[in-house]
């Protein structure tokens, strides 16, 4: 039901506002979120590699979508880390599964933050991509806060097809991202 919202609003609402703005010729041309990433690195798996596990289970729990594990892609003596050690783990949404997550971080996660002020306009690559880190997985509702072994964050990679960043910042406004001031 979420998905489809945001895709109407995109559809209905944003492409002619991002046409008459940017001056676009062609609704093809118009930025879109092509998919999210979710990461979480957990540098603690090196010495307790059953935290990778809850962390799978809380990202499927969030999402809907069973995340990978990620592998170290070098050895490190100092951090006790071994080549192909499992370090962390990620989901990648596109179509529905993307547009659900992205409406329930909107309207329901970040306003659970405390203090929450909104989010940093500063956070973009210089190609149009956007990222931004939650400190606690506990602001999404789906996960149960008695049954948490250790609060962990995550980045949020939103990748979009804008060719600047301003074009990707006004995209992601009009979607209704919470940009702070």
């Amino acid at each position: 039901m979420a998905a489809v919202v945001l895709k109407e609003k995109y559809d209905n609402e944003i492409i002619p506002q991002m046409m008459k703005g940017l001056g676009y010729k062609n609704r093809l041309a118009v930025p879109r979120i092509e998919k999210i990433v979710l990461n979480i690195g957990l540098g603690e798996a090196t010495s307790n590699p059953k935290l990778i596990d809850t962390a799978l289970q809380e990202l499927a729990q969030i999402t809907g979508r069973r995340g990978v594990k990620t592998k170290a892609k070098k050895s490190i003596a100092n951090f006790k880390l071994r080549e192909g050690q499992a370090i962390g783990c990620m989901v990648t949404l596109r179509g529905r599964a993307m547009y659900e997550f992205f409406y329930r971080l909107i309207n329901i996660a970040l306003p659970r933050v405390r203090d929450f002020r909104g989010v940093s306009p500063k956070s973009f690559d210089g190609q149009g991509n956007y990222t931004m880190g939650i400190r606690e997985q506990i602001i999404f509702p789906e996960i149960n806060y008695d049954r948490i072994e250790k609060s962990t964050g995550m980045n949020i990679t939103m990748t979009t097809t804008a060719k600047t960043d301003e074009e990707a910042r006004e995209l992601l406004r009009l979607f209704g991202m919470p940009f702070r001031k």
